[in-house]
């Protein structure tokens, strides 16, 4: 038998593989995207639009599309550090930002191979 024909949990290796590469390529565009950011802006990127002008809080609002898993994981770490979280807190807030990171991993995926 394959590595390929292996089943588990319902799901063939290659299902397995294509999410966690959407979500390895949603963590990436997340972390590029809010390092863009905080070179831009000087600060970190935060779920706070700050901008005044229509511009500024569309482009934030793109931006935080695509940074979101990169902001709930900076608070979620922070907030177990010094808030003293219990760890569901940081294990939920893991699980959100990675649902979110294969989102945005698949449309930019499939953006990139429709090309």
């Amino acid at each position: 038998m394959a590595w390929r024909d292996k089943v588990c949990m319902g799901l063939s290796m290659s299902d397995w593989l294509a999410f966690f590469f959407s979500v390895a390529t949603g963590f990436v565009a997340a972390g590029l995207t809010g390092s863009f950011y905080r070179l831009v802006t000087r600060k970190p990127p935060s779920f706070q639009v700050w901008s005044d002008s229509l511009f500024g809080q569309i482009g934030g609002v793109v931006t935080l599309v695509f940074a979101g898993p990169n902001v709930i994981l900076r608070n979620a770490l922070r907030a177990q550090v010094f808030e003293h979280r219990p760890p569901a807190w940081l294990l939920l807030s893991a699980l959100i930002a990675m649902m979110w990171s294969f989102l945005s991993g698949v449309f930019l995926l499939s953006i990139i191979l429709a090309s």
